[in-house]
């Protein structure tokens, strides 16, 4: 029987190393005489790397991968360029991005001026009592900081309703303040959160909503892209993220309709990216229903079955509004604005679950697997979604399920220790510290942004966090609101550096360049509950990986943010032949 079992163990590993030979010697792509950054635990570096069957197969000196080829294998000789796998944006909107400007196209806005021209040319093609609607204009990245007000936007069209949304909030002219009826006795009664902004004096509405933009009765007589239309921009979106390394997202509030979009062009082989959900849930109305929405997400096939191209992991809510608007709910009061129009100096923002709420809704999650993650960006709301991890996880362990806080813009170094013990994870955007970190510093002051994206303590604390944009409109990955571009994104990450901002912001959170790479890769694929399949360049890992004409790791920090891709791989596939190398 001993020799028996001898015997058998021989045939078994004689098995396995046929196999292996076999699939070594299956190797269709080599890449070598370059700088294979692997990204795994201890950031190794090689010459060389090895793809066969769309996967990884080896990777070490150009001499010793090399050994794999045949005949049939393709050789690159990247001549020491710089190999990174494929990059991770960890919060996108691509669905709805893509259609931005499928009706007309938007022009870029920096000042007031060029939101009230935009308006007045729009009521020139429309016939009045036609709705004008701009959504994502952020005011903290117009030249005057500050809203349009009620009175800008009457005088660019008195005849059409004008409704200028920025996220939760918004500002609305006369017209559209009428059609909506919201008046000075207006008051939110579907039991969510919100208010409209109210003149001090006369009590009457300045046109400032608070999240409450679902009762303006907005009508768009916008041609809506069909079926066929809407595929078509987002693989043109798909191809624009390859373009910049871009091989994996995350759809951070997708709706059914989004999902079944996505399944479509996976059932169709027409991805080209890898695409992780976080379906949306409403946080207003019966918590029972609520809860047996949270339920259905779970009962999807797409998260039942591990699809390495499509699959939802979660779902995601709003627990407050947002820094770039005025509405992000704080532990400390915002103070009177000009820029936000606060006149309330005990306003902190809006909250917009209570805690009961909220702590049912991730308990329901837990309980289903589900990762719990919700739009939480003043450190108010962080602080409260951490309580709420906190009082579930005396129940269900929140670290089994990767729960998540998005954006973590405003924290503390009590809720960084928080987030450590738990095993939270966090999905932070760079580029709203590159564009936004002028007007907050001009509002809260320099020493109230201390924490705020903490980059270096986090890490520090063993926290994981992953890096994404939030990318909301149009395609180009500068062009668009926000910018997807991952290497402004991790030049941000290292050098604290902010648009119109004179030094840097905090530069003791700045991270280290291999940090900044981690961030973009394995660490958000721990975040997508993928990091056994991308994030590294270790064997047996999917063959999505990056060409880049800059050496990110010695460069002069200028050069970060300006790297180019020469060339993308998903699943071992070349998608973005920029160039010959």
């Amino acid at each position: 029987m001993f020799h028996r079992l001898i015997f058998t163990g021989f045939a078994v590993l004689l098995v396995l190393r046929m196999q292996s030979e076999s699939f070594a010697a299956s190797a269709d792509l080599i890449l070598h005489h370059g700088k294979i950054a692997t990204v795994d635990d201890s950031f190794s570096i090689h010459e060389a790397i090895a793809i066969g069957d769309g996967k990884i197969l080896q990777v070490g000196s150009s001499s010793d991968v090399l050994k794999l080829r045949s005949a049939d294998t393709k050789l690159v000789n990247l001549h020491g360029r710089l190999v990174l796998p494929g990059l991770i944006d960890s919060h996108t909107h691509p669905v709805d991005a893509c259609l931005t400007e499928f009706h007309h196209p938007i022009p870029p806005m920096e000042r007031i001026e060029d939101v009230l021209k935009y308006i007045r040319t729009r009521a020139k093609i429309l016939p009045a009592g036609e709705w004008i609607v701009l959504r994502q204009v952020f005011i903290t990245r117009l030249r005057e900081q500050r809203y349009p007000t009620r009175a800008e936007l009457d005088a660019a069209t008195p005849q059409h309703p004008v409704l200028f949304q920025t996220g939760p909030d918004a500002s609305l002219n006369t017209l559209a303040l009428q059609l909506s009826g919201i008046d000075r006795d207006f008051k939110v009664t579907d039991g969510g959160s919100g208010f409209a902004e109210k003149d001090s004096q006369t009590g009457e509405p300045t046109g400032i909503l608070r999240n409450c933009t679902r009762y303006v009765k907005v009508k768009s007589s916008a041609r809506t892209a069909n079926p066929a239309e809407h595929a078509r921009r987002l693989r043109e979106l798909f191809a624009d993220y390859n373009s910049v390394g871009i091989t994996s997202i995350c759809d951070r509030d997708a709706s059914a309709e989004g999902v079944e979009l996505y399944r479509q062009l996976r059932e169709r082989e027409e991805l080209t990216v890898r695409v992780r959900v976080s379906q949306h849930i409403d946080s207003i109305g019966s918590l029972t229903n609520i809860e047996a929405n949270i339920r259905a997400v779970a009962q999807s096939p797409l998260f039942q079955q591990h699809d390495d191209w499509l699959r939802i992991i979660g779902v995601k809510t709003y627990l407050d509004g947002g820094m770039l608007t005025g509405s992000a709910y704080m532990r400390e009061p915002w103070g009177v604005s000009k820029i936000y129009g606060i006149s309330d100096p005990a306003y902190r923002g809006v909250r917009f679950i209570p805690p009961d709420r909220l702590v049912a809704m991730v308990r329901a999650a837990a309980e289903q697997g589900l990762q719990f993650t919700a739009h939480s960006v003043g450190d108010g709301a962080v602080h409260a979604l951490l309580d709420a991890y906190a009082e579930v996880d005396k129940e269900f362990p929140i670290r089994k399920t990767r729960s998540c806080v998005t954006h973590s813009n405003f924290m503390s170094r009590e809720a960084i220790e928080q987030a450590a013990r738990l095993g939270v994870m966090l999905d932070l955007q760079p580029i709203w510290l590159y564009l936004d970190a002028r007007t907050l510093a001009k509002h809260f002051g320099y020493e109230r942004l201390r924490y705020f994206q903490p980059l270096r303590s986090i890490f520090a604390a063993g926290v994981n966090a992953g890096g994404g944009s939030d990318h909301m409109q149009k395609i180009g990955s500068l062009r668009s609101v926000n910018p997807y571009n991952p290497f402004l994104g991790m030049a941000t990450a290292v050098t604290r550096r902010a648009r119109l901002f004179e030094g840097r912001v905090h530069p003791e959170e700045a991270l280290t360049r291999e940090q900044a790479i981690r961030f973009y890769t394995i660490n958000n694929a721990k975040i997508l509950f993928a990091e056994d399949k991308i994030g590294s360049l270790e064997p047996g890992r999917l063959a999505d990986l990056i060409v880049l004409d800059t050496d990110l790791l010695t460069c002069p920090e200028g050069k970060i943010a300006g790297a180019r891709v020469l060339q993308t791989y998903v699943d071992g596939k070349l998608v973005v032949p920029r160039t010959k190398i």
